[in-house]
């Protein structure tokens, strides 16, 4: 069986370079074409399809072009009230008709997002257990060590450009899941091809099961995984040195590795150690913080000023608190050539145990000390808000509702536009609602959350909340990097993937309260971030593909996979 293609990128040997399908030969024929969800068209076989490939009979007689399939499929997704019933449906249309799924997930974004990753993805992961049908990735647990890299053979695609791999042990704001947080590389993967245009198949979710210290997962019958308390120590990065040597060994020096909802005691660590010899990226502390800094590139249009004009107070200093902070007190360095330790000074975090001051530096995690300044020791948000008088505040602790009435109506006493980003999940997670914002501030926050909030009318007028989205940027970021075949991460890039999404809010999103754009353009967005990345890798000399291309823009879009059925011949 072949497929024809008259996108001329799609005969390119330069798109097939960045993982683009060629045509030709097939061996798969009538009920095995059926059940292979690469190929599969379901009802929009041809008939001169059905006659080549042996489908006589197996279809019904009717025949339903994509874009009736996907109207029907939308239509039946909406009959669910349960938003995990749709999630399952969705999952399954990914293991029956993959260009479907796609196709579907592109031309409804803004609906589907929350289906197949946050909020709702969340809860998948707590039932995985329960709603497993088969396999979506790969599954790497002690009893493999010493064969990782024969378990990486096992997978049947050998052209792996991205990886996303999670332990598992700080799923969203959600805790150990163990072995169950597989739901977010296949979501986030599922992301890295509807909105940034990489193949399916150059796609490779990993779940590295070390154990879980969850009771109720470890005496629940039907859990997945080992039934053991977590591995640490030596046994724990062993098997992970084990598993990034093969992924090297296996797929070459331009595979890109997301390290996905590690607990904070790992996820730095294993940014530190591989990111000098790997090409490594943790969404978590990056990819948090890139799309967060476009939103206050962005919300500076709104509010006035530079970014070294603000003052910044955090609550959460684990992964992305961290992760956000660097990243701002690096842009203020190189727009103010400022040392980044006088940038820190005007970023304040606030941790479990209170605001994060010098005397309680050799108490802190190694993260947290470029954050201790002289301050006295304050144990509230509230005091801290009331002493810092911060123009943003930032949350990121994952505890649900603690931007209080008083927090932000004291943020609203001296400020006449308080930037208030809310940005835990899933949404119960949220330190404070859309709706207590705009209440509690008079109508005047300028406010972004994590999970997506919907519109609230304050005296009149109705403010569309912004949805500070790692969704923005990974997936463009990712692309980046693989059409421009870079061999490490640079926080320039990082830095040059803000800029880029920041600069596609205009006006018009402004006078809607908006900071960042819809998501309706995203695959737009996306190439245009991967350009300003790939500009960025080349211009660090990091690129390996050579030579550049003129117009980095085109290329990206041109390289994108496009979900549309192809003509079998």
């Amino acid at each position: 069986m072949k497929w024809e293609s008259t996108h001329p990128a799609r005969q390119s040997t330069v798109g097939n370079a960045v993982g683009l399908t060629m045509a030709g030969p097939f061996d798969l024929r009538g009920y095995t074409l059926l059940r292979d969800p690469r190929h599969n068209k379901g009802l929009a076989f041809s008939e001169a399809e059905r006659d080549a490939h042996y489908l006589r009979g197996l279809l019904p007689p009717a025949l339903a072009s994509q874009e009736l399939q996907e109207k029907k499929i939308m239509h039946n997704l909406r009959q669910y009230t349960v938003p995990l019933h749709r999630y399952i449906a969705m999952m399954d249309l990914q293991e029956r008709n993959e260009r479907l799924f796609y196709k579907l997930l592109i031309d409804n974004v803004e609906e589907l997002l929350p289906v197949v990753y946050t909020p709702t993805v969340g809860e998948a992961c707590q039932k995985y257990g329960s709603i497993y049908r088969r396999p979506q990735g790969l599954y790497i647990s002690l009893k493999d060590k010493g064969k990782v890299l024969e378990v990486l053979k096992n997978w049947p695609e050998r052209s792996i450009q991205v990886i996303v791999v999670t332990d598992g042990e700080r799923i969203l704001g959600l805790g150990d899941l163990g072995c169950q947080g597989m739901g977010i590389p296949v979501g986030k993967l599922s992301l890295y091809t509807a909105l940034g245009g990489v193949r399916p198949s150059a796609c490779l979710p990993i779940t590295i099961d070390v154990g879980t210290n969850n009771e109720t997962l470890l005496n629940d019958e039907f859990y997945i995984g080992l039934r053991q308390k977590r591995a640490t120590g030596q046994e724990y990065h062993e098997l992970l040195e084990e598993f990034m040597t093969a992924v090297k060994q296996n797929y070459g020096e331009k595979v890109l590795t997301q390290f996905e909802d590690f607990a904070n005691h790992n996820a730095f660590d294993l940014l530190a150690k591989y990111s000098k010899s790997h090409l490594v990226f943790n969404d978590d502390i990056q990819g948090t913080a890139s799309v967060v800094l476009a939103g206050l590139l962005a919300a500076l249009k709104v509010v006035g000023g530079t970014l070294a004009d603000h003052t910044y107070l955090f609550l959460g200093a684990g992964e992305a608190g961290t992760g956000i902070a660097d990243l701002i007190a690096l842009e203020m360095s190189k727009h103010t050539d400022a040392p980044i330790d006088d940038c820190r000074k005007k970023i304040w975090l606030v941790d479990s145990k209170g605001l994060i001051v010098e005397s309680r530096k050799e108490s802190l995690q190694h993260f947290k000390q470029p954050w201790a300044h002289a301050h006295e020791p304050l144990k509230t948000l509230l005091e801290a808000v009331e002493s810092v008088k911060p123009t943003v505040l930032i949350g990121t602790s994952g505890v649900g509702r603690t931007f209080t009435k008083e927090v932000v109506e004291a943020m609203a006493s001296f400020n006449e536009k308080p930037v208030i980003f809310a940005l835990s999940n899933p949404t119960s997670h949220s330190e404070c609602t859309a709706e207590q914002a705009y209440t509690w501030s008079q109508g005047r926050a300028v406010f972004a959350s994590g999970s997506p909030f919907d519109p609230v009318e304050h005296e009149g007028k109705v403010h569309v909340p912004g949805q500070s989205n790692n969704a923005y940027i990974f997936p463009g970021f990712g692309l980046g990097v693989v059409i421009s075949g870079a061999i490490r991460v640079h926080d320039d890039m990082l830095l040059a993937a803000s800029e880029a999404l920041a600069e596609q809010v205009t006006d018009e999103h402004f006078a809607k309260g908006l900071i960042f754009p819809p998501f309706t353009n995203i695959r737009t967005i996306s190439a245009r971030i991967a350009a300003k990345v790939a500009a960025k890798a080349y211009e660090l000399g990091l690129a390996s593909r050579l030579p550049r291309p003129d117009d980095l823009v085109k290329y990206a879009q041109s390289c994108m996979y496009t979900p549309t059925y192809r003509n079998y011949r």
